[in-house]
């Protein structure tokens, strides 16, 4: 037996959920033959086949500055949509897009090395994995003792330090950077949110009111 689906609620599964970002979908399927002017129902088994179409001449992207930064650079026609799951850059992760709003905002400044003390073992490799191509980073544990001379050697290189407190920080660690010459301390960002979203985007804060 075969089946059919309703390809105005395909395409808005598929993340075409709005009127022009379905319309120029709608149109690659036509021109790609696999539906027509006037058709409402496609049969179930050419999903794949235009979902692959689909994704080789569209770039689905939410309303996210970086996301639309990234559809343009893509090679395939940007297309909004109004869910962020569906957008082709991001997926939805609000660390992503943290991630990309904090280097933009770094690049604007001239903000080359990033030190970040605190968070765990974990969360650090993924601050690794997303950020060392773009910027130069020290990540510091925050569990473990440090002197003050190595402190002021983080502060010295970096510029910008980011002191994690929602994350796995000790107060005996925190103190040795924000206990440091005012001339230093203009590079602190000390924050207490969770998160490696809320971390990144109070450093884009604190660049927008002082880069």
């Amino acid at each position: 037996m075969s089946h059919d689906v309703d390809i105005d609620a395909w395409l808005a599964a598929e993340g075409f959920d709005l009127p022009e970002g379905r319309s120029r979908a709608r149109e690659a399927m036509e021109a790609g033959g696999l539906t027509r002017a006037g058709k409402t129902r496609m049969s179930a088994a050419k999903e794949e086949r235009a979902r692959g179409l689909l994704d080789a001449q569209l770039y689905k992207h939410c309303a996210t500055p970086a996301c639309r930064a990234a559809a343009a650079r893509s090679g395939r026609t940007p297309v909004l949509t109004a869910h962020r799951t569906a957008c082709d850059s991001c997926g939805g992760s609000d660390n992503w897009r943290a991630e990309e709003a904090l280097v933009s905002a770094c690049q604007r400044v001239g903000i080359r090395r990033l030190a970040i003390v605190g968070g765990s073992p974990s969360v650090r490799e993924e601050l690794r994995d997303a950020l060392s191509g773009r910027l130069e980073l020290r990540l510091v544990d925050g569990t473990e003792r440090r002197t003050l001379a190595q402190a002021r050697l983080d502060l010295e290189w970096a510029d910008l330090v980011l002191l994690w407190g929602g994350s796995e920080l000790d107060h005996r660690v925190s103190t040795l950077y924000t206990g440091a010459p005012a001339a230093f301390r203009r590079k602190l960002v000390h924050t207490s949110k969770r998160g490696i979203a809320a971390l990144l985007e109070s450093a884009v804060v604190h660049l927008s009111r002082n880069g």
